[in-house]
């Protein structure tokens, strides 16, 4: 079966103190995940270090970079590299985030690059991809996600998609309040497994963890994740409280 996944994104919210104070709260709320089910934490880069060490010894438990540069290294003041993240023992890193993409005019091939880098430095990617609402309206969504992945993942070799991450948010979905129905939701991810499926065959496809991203919160979690094709979520503002966040884990298949 394939990995199911309640991911945190942290974006740029909390001081150290007020995470390491949510992550104890929320350690203290029972759970039990199984051999198939993983908590991702992502973190903001200050902390990564710290929140590691605080997460050591933690089963089916890792933290993930928020971003990652698409250069190896060099004179780019402010940017962190994947062998930096690598050197600190991340596990994660987010790719592609939609506000990555709208905020810093991250593109296809930026993107492709980030990609590349995790996996030359053993890295797993959580690839996000998703439509404004505009592409919504017009009913192009479908197409237009189809291109992010084709200009983004599909020069991979299938042995390195096997098991990969991706992270679909409906771009209206997050921060609104929105959430897709879980009969949208199904939809988008079954035509992402079929986009994988026509390039590298069901097998692959089948293994691929697709996450929903886009105004997760307790109240709707098991539904969403009930749905065939959804196996978990990239969750924002509902991870900051410790509550629904473990609400949200306990939702797993």
């Amino acid at each position: 079966m394939r990995k199911q996944i309640a991911a945190a994104n942290w974006k740029m919210n909390l001081t150290l103190e007020q995470g390491e104070a949510l992550l104890n709260d929320l350690l203290a709320i029972p759970h039990t995940l199984t051999e198939n089910q993983e908590v991702v934490f992502g973190i903001p880069f200050p902390y990564l270090t710290s929140i590691k060490t605080k997460l050591a010894g933690k089963t089916n438990i890792y933290v993930a970079a928020q971003n990652c540069s698409n250069k190896r290294s060099g004179a780019y003041t402010g940017e962190t590299s994947v062998e930096m993240l690598k050197s600190i023992g991340v596990d994660y890193v987010i790719i592609g985030h939609s506000e990555r993409r709208e905020y810093f005019n991250e593109t296809n091939a930026m993107l492709a690059e980030k990609v590349n880098l995790c996996f030359e430095y053993g890295l797993k990617p959580i690839f996000c991809c998703g439509e404004a609402l505009e592409i919504r309206e017009a009913g192009t969504q479908n197409s237009f996600v189809e291109n992010q992945l084709i200009e983004s993942l599909f020069h991979l070799s299938a042995e390195q998609l096997t098991g990969f991450v991706i992270a679909y948010e409906p771009i209206w979905a997050i921060g609104t309040g929105k959430t897709a129905t879980s009969e949208q939701a199904q939809e988008m991810h079954a035509h992402i497994r079929a986009v994988l499926t026509t390039k590298y065959g069901s097998a692959i496809a089948n293994s691929i963890s697709i996450l929903y991203g886009g105004s997760v919160k307790a109240a709707n979690a098991k539904e969403i994740f009930g749905q065939p094709d959804v196996d978990g979520g990239l969750v924002g503002g509902a991870s900051l409280i410790a509550e629904e966040f473990a609400a949200i884990i306990n939702s797993l298949k």
